[in-house]
């Protein structure tokens, strides 16, 4: 367990888009001794005070008890968002493969689990004012990605009653970007061909102006400063994480220099839907449902209670989100591996 020199953490997905801000940010904490990554594959690069190790939570070989072992806290961040097509395959990873970490958090006597659950664990909610934590977490059941999300939150539930000594923290980010995750965000939700300098105000004079079509976006790097937080203090229960201002067509017209377009949902979903069915496009027509149905969230919790507040506006993060998308910027990590197209 944590010695006079500090803490040590497991990071869980430590190779993806959350994860590699988490473990720089750890490895910068003076306050933490060690971080053990653990990811499919051992990436190339080499932070201060961090050992990697090799581990596919969809395996049920995986011994996780031993990995965590000693460890003060498990942030478990690791997700599969592909194949869209093929549900049976995100769920072994993403549902039982977290199953099997908060299974091995306890059989390690792990004091800390911090798992990232997301806005789209939400139930349907409104787009005109703010929700808390207390906003129910069911989902919305026709997309994977939600459907998994809240099933990992009754599972939660049920290890919390199991294992009320151990401090569960259940961080709800609202879409997380930095301009290392740009390339493979347009991978998983764009298509690997999708010309990311395409992306440029004078190439797009138009936006569709889709009704309900209004979220919240949040950096990288600030929604990691809210995991580490959690890692050192006594915080536990839900924290919902967003920057301001909630992201809209005339945000996104204002920020590309477009005009908007109104486009009726049923128009919009048919041609994501075709596109989809013809695998042209990675995301799936579900996950449209669900994105026009998620509520805007109320910080206020991780505010007053972690003395979080995000450094970047919505406006900064997607202003460098595109930049990087149109650069093909990366990271030396596999899934963050850079791609210009085009």
């Amino acid at each position: 367990m944590s010695t006079e020199s500090g803490r040590r953490v497991v990071v869980t997905g430590a190779t993806g888009n959350v994860g590699t801000s988490l473990v720089r940010a750890l490895a910068e904490d003076t306050h933490v001794a060690s971080v053990r990554g653990l990811a499919r594959r051992i990436p190339e690069w080499f932070p201060a005070k961090t050992e990697w190790s090799a581990v596919d939570l969809a395996r049920e070989d995986t011994d996780l008890v031993r990995e965590f072992e000693g460890a003060d806290a498990v942030v478990h961040l690791a997700w599969a968002f592909q194949p869209t097509h093929d549900p049976a395959v995100t769920w072994r990873t993403n549902v039982l493969g977290s199953i099997r970490v908060f299974e091995a958090v306890a059989a390690a006597k792990v004091p800390a689990l911090v798992h990232a659950s997301s806005v789209g664990a939400y139930s349907p909610g409104p787009k005109d004012r703010a929700v808390d934590e207390s906003w129910p977490t069911h989902g919305w059941p026709g997309a994977a990605y939600t459907r998994e999300k809240a099933y990992l939150e009754r599972a939660l539930d049920s290890f919390q009653r199991e294992h009320p000594g151990t401090r569960v923290v259940r961080m709800r980010p609202a879409f997380l970007f930095k301009k290392e995750s740009a390339s493979e965000q347009r991978r998983i939700f764009g298509g690997k061909f999708l010309p990311g300098p395409l992306l440029r105000p004078d190439l797009l004079p138009v936006l569709p102006d889709i009704p309900g079509l209004r979220v919240q976006a949040l950096h990288t790097d600030d929604a990691a400063h809210a995991y580490r937080l959690a890692v050192h203090g006594e915080a536990h229960g839900a924290y919902n994480l967003a920057a301001e201002p909630p992201v809209d067509a005339a945000v996104l017209s204002e920020l590309l220099k477009a005009r908007t377009v109104r486009l009726p949902r049923v128009a919009a979903r048919s041609a994501i839907a075709a596109a989809w069915g013809l695998h042209l496009l990675p995301a799936s027509p579900q996950l449209f449902d669900a994105v026009l149905r998620l509520p805007l969230m109320d910080c206020s919790r991780a505010r007053d209670e972690l003395g979080w507040r995000p450094e970047r506006t919505a406006l900064e993060v997607l202003q460098e989100f595109l930049v990087g998308l149109r650069r093909g910027d990366g990271a030396d990590t596999e899934p963050l591996r850079g791609r210009k197209v085009g």
